[in-house]
């Protein structure tokens, strides 16, 4: 219990540092860059032609620096199995974003993907922070992933 309380504690640490940072003015995110279009890249990712839209994505992250393309290049990569790659890209869409609440899910998905449990949870009670009061999809849809590896899977109502 000691290891995951200091996990959480961590998590919460950070994130009000960052909500506190931001607030403040003294984070020094870099700039994004104008999103473009992204919906024939989401239609092929919609669709499972995820090769087809990592390629078109591996283009655009050369041009366009934005949280938004880098998640969907990690999503991509995470569903053709090239893990390191992928968690390369969310780290990079949550270094322009640090609140993107779906490169979040997306990582901690990776990391139950490849065994990083621990770092999952983490990823949890980041989500917990940033989805007060209420909860959001994001939170749930990633407990509910975590629950599932940890064998925990809920009865049906």
């Amino acid at each position: 219990m000691g290891g995951a309380f200091r996990s959480a504690a961590r998590a919460i640490v950070a994130a009000l540092f960052l909500g506190f940072a931001a607030s403040a003015g003294a984070v020094d995110t870099p700039p994004s860059d104008d999103l473009p279009d992204l919906s024939a890249i989401r239609a092929l990712i919609y669709s499972g032609e995820y090769e087809k839209a990592v390629v078109q994505l591996e283009d655009l992250s050369g041009k366009v620096r934005h949280a938004d393309v880098f998640n969907l290049l990690g999503f991509s990569l995470r569903n053709v199995g090239r893990y390191k790659e992928a968690d390369k890209w969310y780290r990079e869409a949550l270094y322009y974003d640090p609140t993107h609440r779906q490169a979040i899910e997306y990582q901690g998905e990776l990391f139950l993907t490849t065994g990083q449990l621990d770092k999952a949870q983490e990823n949890i009670t980041t989500l917990k922070i940033f989805c007060l009061p209420a909860g959001c999809p994001e939170l749930t849809k990633l407990q509910k992933a975590y629950d599932e590896a940890m064998g925990k899977k809920k009865p049906s109502s």
